[in-house]
Order: C-alpha cells, then sequence, then structure tokens
C-alpha cells in the first residue's frame, strides 16, 4: 500500500481541528445543561454557544435551532412532525426523507437529477389541504444542487411549507435561510468536521411542530431528552471552520482536476451531474466493465476509501434511487462510484487515485483495446 487516501467525506469527513479537544474538554465538565447549579449553568452554557454558531450560520434565530442526534432524526422530526395532507419530496431525496412517512408524494426530476419546476406548480395547483415540500438543497451522490429558492417561490404561492434538507450542502455552499425562503433546515455535524450522532433542524417558529421524543421539556418542547453535551459543543467548533467556506476553491480545484485526468484516460466516461451546479467536492463517475462493488474493493485495495452512493445503506452495493430515478439503466448505475473530497486531501491524493483508476479501467477494457487495435 502506497499511501492511504480518504475520498469519502460525503458520508463523514474526519474531525476538524480543535473539535476532539472540545469534545473532551466537555465531557469533564459533569453537568446536566437541565440542572440550576453551576456545573449545569455550564453545560447550558456550552449548549446556547453552539446553538448561536449554528443558527449564525444559515442566518437564523438562536430560538429556531433544535438539536437532534443528526440529518436523520432532524428529516423525521420535521415530517413526521408536521401534521398536514400531503407531503411532496424529489424521487432523489435521502432516504431518511422518502421513508419517514406513508404519505409521501414523489416529484420527478430530469436527467440531471432536477427537480420540473413547472411540473412541481402544476401539482400543487391540484392539490388540497396543507402541504409540505421536501426538496434537499444537495444532493448526496453526484452533489447536484436543487433550485431551493425557486422551490420554495412557488410553494409559497400555494401556501405549502417548505424542508430543505442541507446536510451535504452545509460548509461546501452558502446556506442562507431567508434567501432559500424555507421553513425547515436538517443539518449533520460528521458532515462538516464535527462529531457523529449530533445534528440539528432549523424550525419556523410560526408552525407547529409536534414532538417524536417525549418525556422532558429541552429543546423549548420540541425534542425530549437530556442534551449530547460534547457533541453539541463539538458540533460548534466544527461550524467556525465551515462558516467562511475558506476549504472550497481549494477541493473544487483538486475535483475538477481529478475529472480533467479522467476525462484525457477515457474521454468518453460519464459524470453525472456535471454539466450543472453542484457541490465543489463531488463527483459521480461511471467506470465501464466494472462493477461499483469491484471499483470499491480494488480501491481499498490501495488504500484509497470511496462510495457507491450514500452510506447509509450499511455495507450494501446496489443500483442508486437516485441514479435511477434520472432515468441512469441499472447496467450503468451499477458501475458507478462517488468521489467526495474535503479540506484534507492533497493534489497528490488526486494525481494516486487516477494512476489506479486507469489501472483498473485499462485492465477492465483491454479486450476492446486490442480489437480496436
Amino acid at each position: 500500500m502506497n499511501q492511504f487516501v480518504y475520498f469519502d467525506h460525503n458520508a463523514t469527513t474526519p474531525m476538524t481541528v480543535g473539535v476532539a479537544n472540545m469534545i473532551s474538554d466537555t465531557l469533564v465538565v459533569g453537568g446536566n445543561a437541565s440542572s440550576i447549579h453551576a456545573a449545569g449553568r455550564l453545560a447550558r452554557q456550552k449548549v446556547e454557544d453552539a446553538r448561536d454558531k449554528i443558527a449564525k450560520l444559515v442566518g437564523a434565530r438562536a430560538s429556531e435551532v433544535v438539536f437532534t442526534s443528526g440529518g436523520t432524526e432532524a428529516n423525521n422530526l420535521v415530517l413526521r412532525g408536521i401534521k398536514c395532507k400531503h407531503i411532496m419530496a424529489s424521487t432523489v431525496e435521502h432516504d431518511s426523507v422518502l421513508d419517514a412517512a406513508e404519505n409521501i408524494e414523489c416529484l420527478a426530476v430530469d436527467e440531471n437529477g432536477i427537480i420540473d419546476l413547472v411540473a412541481f406548480e402544476k401539482r400543487l395547483d391540484k392539490t388540497e389541504g396543507q402541504v409540505l415540500v421536501s426538496i434537499m438543497l444537495a444532493n448526496n451522490e453526484t452533489g447536484v444542487i436543487q433550485p431551493v429558492a425557486e422551490v420554495s417561490k412557488i410553494a409559497k404561492k400555494y401556501g405549502a411549507l417548505v424542508h430543505t434538507d442541507a446536510v451535504q450542502a452545509c460548509g461546501k455552499i452558502k446556506l442562507d435561510r431567508e434567501e432559500l425562503g424555507v421553513d425547515f433546515i436538517s443539518l449533520s455535524a460528521h458532515k462538516i468536521g464535527g462529531p457523529q450522532g449530533i445534528g440539528a433542524l432549523i424550525v419556523n417558529e410560526e408552525v407547529q411542530l409536534n414532538s417524536l421524543m417525549r418525556g422532558g421539556g429541552q429543546e423549548r418542547g420540541r425534542r425530549a431528552g437530556t442534551e449530547n453535551l460534547s457533541g453539541i459543543a463539538g458540533f460548534g467548533v466544527a461550524v467556525e471552520f465551515v462558516e467562511s467556506r475558506s476549504h472550497v476553491a481549494k477541493t473544487r480545484k483538486l475535483r475538477d482536476a481529478l475529472e480533467s485526468s479522467i476525462k484525457r484516460i477515457a474521454p468518453g466516461i460519464i459524470i453525472f451531474g456535471g454539466n450543472v451546479d453542484r457541490l465543489p467536492n463531488t463527483s459521480c463517475i461511471f467506470m465501464p466493465g466494472v462493477s461499483s462493488e469491484t471499483q470499491i474493493m480494488k480501491f481499498d485495495l490501495k488504500g484509497i476509501m470511496i462510495s457507491a452512493g450514500s452510506a447509509c445503506s450499511s455495507g450494501k452495493v446496489q443500483p442508486s434511487h437516485v441514479l435511477r430515478a434520472m432515468g441512469i439503466d441499472n447496467s450503468v448505475a451499477s458501475n458507478v462510484i462517488r468521489i467526495s473530497l474535503g479540506n484534507v486531501n492533497t493534489m497528490d491524493d488526486v494525481d494516486y487515485f487516477v494512476q489506479e483508476w486507469e489501472k483498473i479501467y485499462l485492465s477492465a477494457n483491454a479486450s476492446k483495446f486490442m480489437e480496436v487495435a
């Protein structure tokens, strides 16, 4: 093994410098944030400091931040906690949205995975009763960015509420609640260099949100249970790092260099979402002749960590529902991998990946090249 390359930041981003130290320090505080004695007040201060930072990051008020166990719970909290007759979500949403409720009506996307705004408005026009629309800001597999602000404008014409899963977008592109025009935003710490097991839902306080977790008055009655003090404090530190998005330009440069190199090796290669706005760190690539599972194993043997899509499938390598929704045939979708870079990656990492990608590609397609010759 020549080196260790981590290209799976959309699954989990390694902790930012300072996060682990904050977690360690917080673990010895010893107080419960709901207690009124000195230790409890110290714990509460750490919780509220982090809440303020997260609110500032998305242009919300601190009182609108509800801490959860992660993005999945945040999505479930809004989709199951808002009482409405209809829930609409795009077909490329994360499973934690698509599986969150029984009455979800799926909205089709085009070949790039972008929602059809005209069809969406026609759907709303024919729908009676309160509607909640859930459209992710950026796709976790392709990186494609959805026109959420436009979705919100249309939705508001019909009195619909709007939720966006911004778990992947946070820290990579600008995230402003007012500009997006949404009522709810889901966030997750471990996608921005924070700890796993902590997330947040930004809520519209004018809308009744029913708690899924009952038994205490924490989070203003919207999510019961003793606060995850160390996780929340770590989340706050991670937010400080991504607030400026100073690492984004470097990451985009690496991603673009990786794709350019692969295109030179295989000019006809497919990069899904490559012609539309997408996250600066994400590349979803089709390799002819080699299954996703085989690619993952071959790269792993060389110390390169990638994925075949969402990491939430717990080891299952199967054709992506996102690619299927985009009209991609399973024979192609089965050969797709996702590369997602982060601030720790270097050009040496990219060069090493391209070197190994070329070996796998040429080996699998050697017979075709011989026929051409």
